[in-house]
């Protein structure tokens, strides 16, 4: 084995942990939502992501109460999904996506859009007080806004973080400007992506259990 670098897991998160924390401004956050900054610095790399990360000043509060009340999280695409780390979470919360059910390619068909879209017509039997946590699919954003407009059950939170060059600025944008009273949580401009989207969550999940 090559010597001179660090094996403990423990000590590995401990270093990143406090790398970040020295180097990223998280003075403008309280102090779960930093834990859930840190924890999206940590999944891609960049400390300045806090200049693009809007947050509503409710969003921490929402989204651990709905975990803690056994809240579902609904995710957009199963690379998020699987990024969760479920032994966090509170309440044995259940983890879904519904981008592969039998029904979406038919919605999509149907409606003209993408299945990430069209999945979204089958969110709403889980969707009041669940946190949604989109991080790859500006439509599933844009539809889920459409749905709360049409009379679709709020969730407690969302996690917008879609990555990308076609939609991604707009649906982020959309969200921040007019969230229809739901605490958010996004990160403007092109960067994003599934990691940052469930290491978002996964901060929500850790603040419960007192981990860094």
């Amino acid at each position: 084995m090559a010597a001179g670098y660090i094996t403990d897991p423990a000590e590995i998160y401990r270093q990143s942990f406090a790398t970040i924390r020295a180097e990223a401004d998280l003075s403008r956050f309280d102090a779960a939502t930093a834990q859930v900054v840190v924890r999206m610095i940590h999944a891609c790399g960049m400390t300045d992501l806090t200049a693009d990360v809007v947050v509503s000043g409710d969003f921490a509060t929402a989204g651990q109460l709905s975990l803690q009340k056994g809240g579902a999280v609904i995710c957009d695409v199963e690379m998020v999904r699987h990024g969760i780390i479920k032994r966090l979470l509170p309440a044995d919360n259940p983890v879904i996506c519904a981008l592969s059910a039998p029904r979406v390619a038919d919605l999509a068909r149907e409606a003209g859009t993408t299945r990430s879209a069209a999945q979204v017509e089958l969110w709403d039997a889980y969707l009041e007080g669940a946190v949604v946590v989109i991080g790859n699919a500006p439509t599933a954003l844009f539809r889920l806004l459409e749905r709360i407009d049409q009379g679709a059950p709020k969730p407690a939170a969302i996690i917008g973080a879609p990555v990308g060059f076609v939609g991604a600025v707009e649906s982020k944008d959309a969200l921040v400007a007019n969230s229809r009273g739901v605490p958010f949580i996004a990160v403007k401009g092109r960067r994003g992506g599934s990691a940052i989207a469930a290491a978002a969550l996964n901060g929500l999940a850790a603040g419960l259990e007192g981990h860094g």
